[in-house]
């Protein structure tokens, strides 16, 4: 017999043990619905796609890619139905074996890195450098034989025309050299009271050798063709001619007409009373 109690009265009491809580999807499906969202409402406010809400209010987390995703749905989804992520995200790791362990960031990245890349030789470029260092070489050879061409013609006497340039003339021979003549200025300006000597080497090379009257050296070494050299001293002049041949002497301002031979060595001493051979 009835006693008048309702058939929702005749339920047995609601169980609230941790076995009959509803699950992940459920919890935020009554919580959307309590709260007067559509599925396409948690969309809009949360970009999750409308697939993956479906799916999560099923339990299914596959399309969410993987515990990580999938934690981080859920703390959106919880948060857009005003239920408490930290309880469902316990509830999911207890479901799925704990929380993930994060990932190291090298591997991570791994992928990522930018490899450099590997080239070849450059054979364009050393192709143009090459080609640019034997243009410059022939350059600097061209200009330093013209160089060279101009000084030797200046070295053999030529004397270059203004708006004219100088060729040097095949047949063309090397003037003689100039015998050095003291001039009459020269000469005169001889002084009495000294004896003055000067070594003119006017046929050819010589090796000479002058000395003072103390024996002091005035002078040792070879005195090259049209070159002159003049020494003084109180009383005398002591000289050594390695080729006599070669010399042209003029002592206190006056020549001397010795007949030396070519190759022949002279010892020689001038004093202030001299032209006269020691």
């Amino acid at each position: 017999m009835s006693n008048g109690n309702s058939p929702e009265d005749e339920r047995p009491f609601e169980d609230v043990s941790e076995e009959a809580r509803p699950s992940i999807g459920r919890a935020l499906q009554q919580a959307r619905i309590a709260a007067g969202l559509t599925v396409d409402d948690i969309s809009t406010a949360t970009r999750v796609r409308i697939a993956i809400v479906h799916a999560i209010e099923a339990d299914d987390f596959s399309p969410c890619g993987g515990d990580v995703y999938a934690r981080g749905h859920l703390r959106t989804l919880a948060r857009a139905v005003g239920l408490d992520p930290a309880e469902l995200l316990a509830q999911y790791d207890a479901e799925h074996g704990g929380r993930p362990a994060p990932t190291p960031a090298a591997p991570l990245f791994e992928a990522e890195r930018i490899r450099p890349e590997r080239r070849g030789p450059n054979w364009t470029a050393a192709m143009v450098a090459a080609i640019v260092a034997v243009i410059g070489f022939v350059g600097f050879t061209v200009f330093k034989g013209d160089d060279g061409g101009s000084e030797a013609q200046v070295a053999e006497g030529s004397q270059p025309t203004a708006g004219t340039s100088a060729s040097p003339s095949p047949t063309a021979k090397k003037p003689a050299d100039p015998k050095p003549e003291p001039t009459d200025s020269a000469i005169a300006a001889v002084p009495a009271d000294k004896v003055t000597v000067q070594v003119s080497a006017t046929d050819g090379r010589s090796w000479i050798s002058a000395k003072d009257h103390n024996g002091r050296l005035l002078f040792d070494g070879l005195l090259k063709q049209g070159e002159s050299k003049t020494f003084q001293d109180n009383e005398k002049v002591n000289l050594v001619l390695g080729d006599a041949g070669a010399i042209q002497l003029y002592v206190n301002g006056k020549k001397i007409d010795d007949d030396f031979q070519p190759g022949a060595v002279e010892r020689l001493t001038y004093t202030k009373g001299d032209p006269q051979a020691g």
